[in-house]
């Protein structure tokens, strides 16, 4: 039951992972059908981007007083209704008004699951957790992709939304198998009141984490947002070719936490993302060799892919040890909101960068912000590591 348990947490991440990179696919039919800006369209993923941050600051809350099953559930559900809502819409504002539950869906389950994997499992199993997202964001593009070919991008999110909806039924009648493993405590959150932002931040080491997850999520983003422009205008491939060459990240990634995955438990969190940014930083330089070489540009981002792969798992992962499984659920919460913020900010930095000065300042943009990363999470695993230590000799 265990492992039926765990394949509903694996099945409940790839739903978390098909919504994430369909916007993106489908963009260039909605503005097409629509007739609106590139500006003014990105108006939908800022909204979706907002709501997955509230959510994400609300999910302790929630998950105290109903739990981590029926968070999951619920949140599926949203983004399945917010999926089919965009299938159906047919003007600029429908897609604003969907976007909403489209966003909210997404951040409680986030920090929901992330939390319950962090207590219940192993680093393995974290890193397989979230290489699963990464198979739903490589399989809903080409969905995507299929239904513009035939009928239209309203097409693509409903079989999507289909997908979702299929998923919700299989999470929403297996419920029960949840009471078989779970922490009642640490899970649900009946030992006490919520932590909050105030109490979280007053945990010496938090701010510093919440910092570097911020910065490592800025580079991440960057990497998936500007990875395809790159491409195109730096090293001159052709539009379709750059395009399709960019998901190659994505696929470094996904490979990258399955291999993680085999390894972590040996080396432990700390160890995987000193080992995840020496192989991203082997990337960026890669890229930043200036050769016309195809294959430099081409193998720096699968490189730069395997070398993120491990570095979000293991933070989260690293959470209830670092701070205690009271707290974890808090305070994963709240980096789930502030690796969202800089999801959202830093890559958008990037584009005013990149239009008044030069998109081919991409590699050192991500290396900077690698390095404040590494510097800080650092620094967290050290306070903890006293804090603990002074515990231990004050009893």
């Amino acid at each position: 039951m265990a492992s039926l348990l765990l394949a509903l947490i694996y099945l409940a991440f790839i739903s978390l992972g098909l919504p994430d990179s369909l916007l993106g696919s489908a963009l260039p039919s909605i503005q097409s059908d629509l007739a609106v800006s590139t500006s003014v369209i990105g108006l939908i993923s800022m909204i979706i981007s907002l709501g997955t941050i509230v959510s994400s600051l609300m999910s302790e809350r929630l998950i105290k007083r109903f739990g981590t099953p029926a968070v999951t559930v619920v949140s599926v559900f949203l983004t399945a209704a917010a999926l089919f809502g965009f299938s159906i819409s047919g003007s600029f504002l429908s897609l604003c008004l969907w976007a909403m539950p489209y966003g909210l869906g997404a951040g409680s389950i986030d920090a929901a699951l992330n939390n319950y994997v962090s207590l219940h499992y192993s680093s393995r199993h974290m890193n397989w957790l979230h290489c699963f997202w990464g198979v739903g964001t490589i399989v809903s593009p080409y969905i995507m992709s299929a239904a513009i070919s035939r009928s239209g991008w309203h097409s693509g999110y409903r079989w999507v939304s289909l997908v979702q909806l299929g998923i919700f039924v299989v999470l929403l009648v297996t419920l029960p198998v949840w009471r078989i493993h779970r922490k009642p405590e640490s899970d649900t959150g009946d030992s006490g009141k919520p932590l909050g932002i105030r109490g979280s931040l007053r945990i010496k080491g938090v701010p510093c984490l919440l910092l570097g997850f911020f910065s490592y999520c800025a580079a991440e983003a960057t990497a998936m947002l500007w990875s395809g422009s790159y491409l195109r205008r730096v090293h001159d491939f052709p539009e379709e070719k750059a395009a399709a060459l960019a998901s190659l990240f994505f696929i470094g990634m996904t490979v990258g936490r399955f291999i993680s995955g085999l390894i972590s438990s040996r080396l432990g969190d700390r160890n995987m993302i000193r080992l995840g940014c020496g192989v991203a930083f082997l990337g960026i330089i890669i890229l930043l060799i200036p050769a016309k070489a195809e294959i430099l540009p081409i193998s720096g981002l699968v490189v730069i892919g395997l070398g993120c792969a491990p570095v979000y798992p293991s933070i989260i992962h690293a959470t209830p040890e670092n701070f205690g499984e009271r707290n974890s659920q808090g305070i994963i919460g709240i980096q789930m909101a502030s690796a969202y913020t800089g999801t959202t900010l830093m890559p958008s930095l990037f584009g005013v960068i990149a239009q008044h000065v030069s998109l081919n300042l991409m590699p050192l943009f991500m290396a900077f912000f690698l390095l404040i990363m590494i510097i800080l999470t650092e620094m967290t695993f050290r306070i903890c590591s006293r804090e603990q230590a002074e515990d231990v000799t004050s009893r």
